[in-house]
């Protein structure tokens, strides 16, 4: 009889820089004083199952992540759970910001219309795909306004080989154009910006999610906005599910002169961040920053930071509502774990799980796609700067 509780007594010796949500080094073991050495019930159990089961018995491996998925579903904690390797892997790979396509951003205007804005140095922008060009077609089959975001998404992506890409048709300046792009391997800014169509004195920041990369990435853009003299910005979260805690907590600094980021507790202590650099952009510059539902983590923490602090309003729909801390451990065999670790909490002691952020400025979605919320910022934006001038 093979001991079963061979690899389910875990070694979390090995943790992962990428998270679901946010990161930190912190991890304290409890009741270690108290764990059996092995799991003696399971052994006799799979003795037993051994010796007097009728049927053939699933792997040796399947029964091993059944019992792994077990022990960690009986804490009753939705984001503290055991990942077989495949879908480890997979999951690091999208984590590491990784994916075969085109490199752009697609976004839908307040008008109804598809425009596709490309990554630098992607086969978009190589190929002559330039900020603001209408998409109208892919492989011949027209989009609409009407599409999901993901399925747009998806549709100029792709595997990576020889002759595979996409052929699009694009609207520019009344002009139609037909281009063909192969496919390939896309590393995914963080953050993207661009100046706004409808008010050149304002800077659209998107940030998709914090890695390591985003600080500097942002540093990159908001340095665009003071040589180019802009006067207000809009800082795009939506849809963002989080990243790494330090680099929330690093660029909600990058905006505040003072006072209290967030409150974070784990089961022995608390820990305060405040705001501790010199800002990069003048406390008089008018910002907004957008949420919704599917905002969430440390994206809600940098949100509810400017917030609190009085630098930004927010705009959008209440945030996902994921105020907990995980940390993903990587297995011997390939496996992960995500244990949750701490929580955290806005800067004057609320908290985030399970009630999200709630917006300044509540909008309802727009059925049809239209990008009713950054109509709203450029409007708000564009009356402070008129009351500012």
């Amino acid at each position: 009889m093979r001991p079963f509780t061979v690899g389910i007594t875990f070694g979390f010796s090995f943790a992962t820089v990428f998270i679901l949500g946010y990161f930190t080094n912190d991890w304290v073991s409890t009741n270690a004083s108290t764990r059996p050495s092995s799991f003696e019930l399971l052994d006799e159990i799979q003795g037993i199952l051994d010796r007097n089961y009728l049927r053939q018995q699933p792997s040796y491996t399947e029964l091993e992540y059944a019992a792994a998925q077990g022990m960690v579903a009986r804490l009753e904690d939705k984001y503290t759970f055991f990942i077989e390797p495949p879908v480890a892997q997979s999951e690091s790979d999208g984590l590491a910001g990784v994916y075969g396509g085109i490199g752009v951003n697609v976004m839908k205007s307040e008008d109804g219309r598809i425009l596709l804005f490309p990554f630098n140095d992607s086969p978009a922008q190589l190929r002559g795909i330039l900020e603001g060009d209408e998409l109208v077609a892919v492989n011949d089959v027209e989009v609409t306004y009407e599409w999901k975001q993901d399925a747009l998404d998806q549709l100029l992506r792709g595997e990576v080989k020889q002759g595979n890409g996409v052929k699009l048709k694009l609207i520019r300046n009344d002009n139609p154009i037909d281009l063909f792009i192969e496919f390939a391997i896309i590393e995914i800014p963080s953050v993207t910006w661009r100046i706004s169509d409808v008010n050149n004195s304002i800077l659209y920041v998107q940030v998709s999610r914090f890695t390591s990369r985003t600080p500097d990435e942002l540093k990159t853009a908001l340095g665009e906005f003071m040589e180019r003299n802009l006067q207000a910005i809009i800082l795009d979260l939506r849809n963002n599910s989080g990243g790494l805690l330090q680099e929330s907590v690093d660029i909600a600094d990058m905006f505040l002169t003072g006072g209290r980021i967030i409150i974070e507790r784990n089961n022995t202590e608390e820990k305060i961040y405040g705001a501790t650099n010199p800002v990069e952009i003048s406390m008089d510059v008018p910002m907004v920053v957008l949420i919704n539902n599917n905002t969430a983590s440390a994206a809600e923490l940098f949100a509810a930071a400017l917030q609190a602090n009085q630098r930004a309003l927010v705009i959008g729909q209440t945030s996902f509502g994921k105020g907990t801390v995980q940390q993903i451990y990587s297995l011997s065999n390939g496996a992960s774990v995500h244990v949750t670790s701490a929580e955290w909490f806005t800067s004057d002691d609320q908290t985030i799980e399970g009630v999200g952020l709630t917006p300044d400025v509540v909008m309802i979605p727009d059925e049809n796609g239209r990008d009713v919320e950054l109509g709203e910022a450029i409007r708000i934006l564009n009356l402070a700067l008129e009351s500012k001038n």
